[in-house]
Order: C-alpha cells, then structure tokens, then sequence
C-alpha cells in the first residue's frame, strides 16, 4: 500500500514538472532572448549609419528571431533529455549551436532537426542487434558533447562565417550574385548531410539486410560493425540520409525566402541533390578513413568489434591513430569544403 502511494506522489510530481517546462523555458527564454536585441540595437547605434536601412538581412536582427533562436533550441534540448538522445553535456552545447543556427537562418536550424532526429530515430533501431557486434555502441542513441561537436562543429563554424559575412536571414542559393552567402550555404549543407549520410549508413546497414560487409579498400569481407565495412544497403541508406537534408533546406528555401527573390534567382531543386551527394561521398570517405586510419579488431571473447589491440583480439584492418569522433570531423570539414565546390560547377 505505501509503495503504491509513492508510486502516485512520484507520478504527480512527474506531471507537474512535465507542466511546468513550458513555463521554464518561456521564462528563461523572452528576457535573454530581448536583453540581445536591446544589445544589438546599442551596438548597432554605435556602429552604423543613423540612415541604414533596418532589415533582417543587415545588423539589426529583429525580437521574433532572437525569440526563436533562444527557445527553439531550449525546447529541443528539452525534448532530447526526455527522450534520452541526449546526456546533459550534449544538451549544453546542443543549445549553443542550435542557437547560432537558428539565429543565422532557419534552413540552417532545419538542417540540424532532421539530422537529430532522423539520426537518433536511426541508432535506436535495433539497438539490441548491434550491441552484440559494436563494443561502444551508445545505449539508446545518447549524444554527449563530443558527438555534438564533431557532427555540428563544421557547420557551426560556417555559420558564424555566414553570420559575419552575410548578416542573418534566409537567401536563395546565387552563386552569380550572392557568391560568398551560396558557399556558405552549401557548406553547412554538405557538413551535415555528411553526418546525416553516414549515420544512417551505419546505423541502418549494419541491421537491415543479411549482406556481409566488405572493407571499402580491399572489398574482403568483413564481419559487421568493422570500421570501414560497407554493404551495398548501407551504401543506399548514405545516399538517403543525405538526400534527406537536401529535401529539408529546398523545403525551408521555399517556404522562407519571398516569392519574388525566388522568381528571380536560379533553380532551388538541386540543394535535393547537394544533400544525396555529400551523404554519398561523406560516408565513403568516412569509411576510407576508418578502414585505414582507425583500428578494427575483434574480440575472441565476446565476438564484438573493437578499437583497440590487446590479449585475445584478433587484427582486422587499420591503425590505431583516430576513433570514431575524429573520422565524423575530419569527413564533415572534408564535404563542408568539398560539396559548394561541386555545386558551383554544376549548378544550372
């Protein structure tokens, strides 16, 4: 009787806090998010011209986006602490770079939402399967600072440049006339359908099918979970999860951008594109670097793949120079810089 009687107190309390989140955040959110506009206009009193024309795109950013850019990533925190995709350090810096993102262009923020949460929905599925082959497999799909950093880092960084460069607002890829704001643009794009590709690629290719991987530079086959092992499902799943992005910055262009800008600029379709290829080519490169540059072993013990030589594990592939955070980096900096490239050239 008195355990059931806990039972209710702790659920009541649960609910309240549940309730009370809203609240919380909204409190925390509508001061911060007007002291920064009370901050920008004072900077910009001093730093620009009495005359200058007051536009999102310049240095005046409006109240409504500093709201969003405060409680968006707030609420997403929130939302990813209860569900456990993320550990509280994640969600610390989760915020900031949602922040950053959000403040310079909401197609920028819907880049970074489908890849947390498609990504997240990914390591979740079947997780029990590849705990058996996977020693560091992340228990529930949990992001902590160092997963946050290298999958976002890149394209927090090209944002800032955006930001400096371009101001805050939402544009249409131009490389004709808007050049510096394109690249950018394509950049954050390409980081984060790299790291959208190739979760997906091995996250989903390693449960769904029975093919057996093959090492991406030798085609041997290897057993499942080896770092660069591919299979011709993961290889797709890649193309996938890139694509996704893309589909999810078109959308946001067309829904953000005026009417009128668009009529005027380039085709927007092949961002769709832009986003297949980076997740394509980024998990191909991440696979490169982690069957050659990252140690592959396997356990005679408990039969999981492991990163590191030692009694009882069997050599498979690689060196022990990088683990799994440095390769997703060094791949999101590779296509960050690689994809507005491509897109240049090709764009019609």
């Amino acid at each position: 009787m008195a355990a059931t009687t806990l039972q209710k107190h702790v659920k009541k309390d649960t609910t309240k806090a549940t309730t009370l989140l809203p609240v919380l955040i909204c409190a925390v959110a509508l001061p911060l998010s007007m002291l920064m506009w009370i901050g920008n206009l004072a900077f910009s009193f001093f730093t620009v011209d009495a005359n200058a024309i007051y536009h999102e795109d310049g240095f005046v950013i409006p109240p409504t986006r500093w709201l969003v850019s405060v409680i968006t990533p707030l609420v997403v925190a929130a939302w990813g602490l209860r569900k456990k995709n993320l550990v509280i350090s994640g969600a610390i810096l989760g915020i900031f770079v949602g922040f950053v993102l959000t403040l310079t262009s909401y197609s920028f923020l819907m880049c970074l939402m489908t890849f947390f949460v498609s990504s997240s929905k990914a390591t979740k599925f079947r997780s029990e399967r590849k705990r058996k082959v996977e020693e560091n497999h992340t228990e529930g799909g949990q992001r902590a600072w160092i997963h946050v950093l290298c999958n976002g880092g890149m394209a927090t960084q090209l944002a800032f440049l955006y930001m400096l460069d371009s101001g805050c607002g939402e544009r249409p890829i131009n490389f004709i006339k808007d050049y510096r704001a394109s690249w950018l643009s394509l950049g954050i794009l390409g980081a984060f359908a790299c790291s959208n590709g190739d979760t997906w690629a091995s996250e989903l290719g390693t449960v769904v099918g029975h093919a057996e991987p093959f090492l991406v530079t030798t085609r041997e086959k290897v057993p499942k979970g080896t770092n660069g092992g591919v299979t011709i499902p993961g290889l797709l799943f890649s193309l996938l999860g890139g694509t996704v992005i893309g589909l999810a910055y078109y959308l946001s262009v067309l829904y953000f951008v005026d009417s009128n800008i668009l009529a005027a600029s380039p085709p927007q379709w092949p961002l769709i594109f832009a986003g297949a290829f980076a997740g394509f080519v980024g998990s191909l490169i991440d696979s490169i670097l982690g069957a050659t540059l990252q140690y592959s072993g396997i356990d005679d013990r408990t039969g999981c793949i492991v990163e590191h030589a030692g009694k009882g594990i069997h050599h498979i592939s690689g060196v022990q120079l990088l683990d799994n955070h440095s390769i997703n980096l060094i791949s999101t900096i590779i296509m960050g810089l690689f994809t507005p490239r491509i897109a240049n050239i090709l764009w019609p």
